[in-house]
């Protein structure tokens, strides 16, 4: 549990009541459940990027496309034909200029590439770190709703518990008046069945926590092999 939680949480054999629950709620963090943003995280941060990265990124993502491929290929077939006549011919054969500027291209390309990557680390860490904080405040709201029903199933049991016992004297078929320590017995059960339905819903909690905490390290390493 939580260090916030487990700081407001009361011990378990003490009588509860509806102004205890309502001490508990008051005592929550206020800002346990956040609000959903009104941008993703790549909007907040698209503000923040320098002149070169996003050149770099622009770059990139023309030189990554078919329409640039498509425009190279017809800029060396045009290059091609032009200098392959003698009358136009400013780069004949062995193309000179041409493999100049392609080795300057090539040279800018790498420089780029690795600008790119270096982003796409620095953002990787950073969705990261963003995601673990978005599990760690769904982890304390969901052991803080687990503490609220907690405590509103033992005031359940408690208020069965005196419902079962008070029957048999208000319809007469029992004693004249229910006796104080079968009320304590009927409390005392109706207490144990809350706990172990409340210890079967914490389990099956966990288990799902768990299992949506292996489902994001699946998805964030899609090129491990899982182990047998």
């Amino acid at each position: 549990m939580a260090p916030g939680v487990r700081e407001l949480s009361m011990p378990r054999e003490k009588a509860m009541s509806i102004e205890d629950l309502n001490t508990f709620l008051t005592q929550l963090p206020k800002g346990s459940a956040r609000p959903l943003p009104e941008s993703t995280w790549h909007e907040q941060v698209k503000g923040q990027l320098t002149l070169g990265e996003r050149s770099a990124d622009r770059l990139r993502n023309g030189m990554g496309s078919w329409a640039f491929v498509g425009g190279f290929v017809l800029f060396m077939a045009v290059w091609w034909i032009l200098n392959s006549s003698r009358t136009t011919a400013w780069d004949p054969y062995p193309f000179i200029l041409l493999n100049l500027f392609l080795s300057m291209l090539a040279g800018l390309q790498g420089a780029i590439l690795l600008i790119a990557a270096k982003r796409q680390d620095a953002i990787s860490a950073a969705l990261a770190q963003h995601d673990f904080d978005t599990n760690v405040a769904a982890r304390v709201d969901i052991e803080a709703l687990l503490e609220i029903n907690r405590r509103q199933l033992e005031m359940i049991a408690e208020l069965q518990g005196i419902a079962r016992a008070l029957v048999p004297a208000q319809t007469g078929a029992g004693a004249s008046g229910a006796d104080a320590q079968d009320v304590a017995t009927e409390v005392e059960a109706a207490k144990d069945s809350a706990r172990a339905a409340e210890t079967q819903a914490e389990a099956r909690a966990e288990t799902q926590v768990q299992a949506a905490v292996r489902t994001e390290a699946q998805d964030g390493e899609p090129d491990a092999s899982p182990e047998r």
